[in-house]
């Protein structure tokens, strides 16, 4: 990758977004020793990996990140770079075997979920994270079809949690859930609450999804690519619904998808995963106006522009690669147009480009102010 396509990348292919007219104005990120109460999710070192007979897949290795309370994170990279994994071992719902938790901590709240490392291996029990589960955390997935249960109705589904956790009845459960359909603008709530899923179109199917989700006021909200199987009529309608919603329970949301329209739109810091690991963080507006990763680049460059006809779409060369057969160095240096051979023996450290815009790529070098360079470039403005 030159160098000629990082300047464009930052200037013909980004410039038409208006990213800061979408976001509200973001925080500095918490000093070590200062209160750090503002933090609501903290995840370090998470390692989770699949065994196979076809070798280990390290689906999550080393990943870092951290989401405050009120803030939507989203996460965003080709399909099998860990994203979702991240997210479910957070409530420990990866099928256990094949997979591992490998090592790490997650704090959530306050309270430490897990700590694994060489010289201990604590987890909750599962009891205790049952009443996490569903409560404090929740999921919003895919493709409600297959999250939904095809032989219960949308009101025994939507019940259930809060008469498991709220200690509700069944008819004042019952009522709630109506409330919750109408909530989320679903027509007619006391007729589609005693319908089963397949009698609901995929639009309705994800509202009744974000209702059960919603059931209990969670703390954090888990959304995996929840809008990746509608059209974008609804998808805007759901995008729209999820931010008046969080506003009003005063949730944090993490935000799962490939899609970077979706990421301006929704969120206020962002996550780049590639090969299992994170290869980038930033705050929204820095993300869309000044990439650094030669991944993030990419993906940013060959997103397409309506208003440009005046040269190709960007493809980034190559595939992910098998993540039981990774390659040594940095996993991305085989598609990357700027590796050199250190990129290609060592795995890069992290550079912090700024308070809370961190990359991880051996292209950067301090510079004498603030922030770093990429190698052979000029200072920055």
């Amino acid at each position: 990758m030159s160098n000629d396509f990082v300047s464009n990348a930052n200037a013909e292919d980004i410039e038409d977004i208006d990213v800061e007219a979408m976001l509200i104005p973001e925080t500095g990120m918490p000093e070590a020793g200062e209160n750090n109460n503002e933090i609501l999710l903290e995840v370090k070192g998470l390692k989770t990996y699949f065994y196979t007979d076809n070798g280990t897949v390290r689906a999550v290795d080393d990943v870092d990140f951290y989401v405050r309370k009120g803030e939507t994170l989203g996460v965003v990279g080709e399909s099998g770079c860990g994203k979702s994994i991240s997210s479910m071992s957070l409530t420990r719902i990866v099928e256990t075997p094949p997979g591992k938790y490998e090592g790490g901590e997650i704090l959530f709240d306050g309270k430490t979920l897990m700590r694994i490392n060489e010289n201990e291996r604590y987890m909750i029990s599962e009891k205790e994270m049952r009443s996490i589960r569903g409560n404090d955390i929740s999921f919003i997935f895919q493709e409600p079809m297959t999250s939904l249960n095809p032989v219960f109705k949308i009101s025994k589904q939507i019940s259930e949690p809060m008469i498991l956790h709220r200690g509700m009845s069944k008819s004042d459960a019952l009522k709630e859930s109506i409330r919750l359909l109408e909530d989320v603008n679903i027509p007619n709530p006391e007729r589609i609450v005693n319908e089963y899923p397949f009698s609901l179109s995929g639009g309705m199917r994800q509202r009744a999804m974000i209702a059960m989700a919603l059931a209990c006021e969670p703390k954090l909200l888990i959304a995996d690519e929840p809008t990746t199987a509608l059209d974008v009529t609804v998808q805007a309608q759901v995008l729209e619904l999820m931010n008046e919603l969080k506003s009003r329970i005063n949730a944090s949301i993490i935000f799962i998808t490939h899609d970077l329209g979706v990421i301006a739109e929704m969120c206020d810091r962002v996550v780049v995963m590639y090969a299992g690991k994170v290869v980038e963080t930033s705050p929204i507006i820095e993300l869309f106006e000044a990439p650094q990763h030669p991944y993030t680049q990419g993906l940013i460059a060959s997103k397409p522009d309506l208003e440009t006809t005046d040269h190709r779409l960007h493809v980034i060369p190559g595939n992910v690669p098998d993540l039981t057969e990774l390659p040594a160095g940095c996993p991305f240096h085989p598609r990357c147009e700027k590796s050199t051979d250190r990129c290609k023996q060592e795995y890069p450290p992290s550079h912090k480009i700024s308070d809370e815009h961190i990359v991880t790529c051996w292209e950067y070098k301090e510079s004498k102010g603030t922030g770093f360079l990429l190698s052979g470039e000029g200072e920055k403005a």
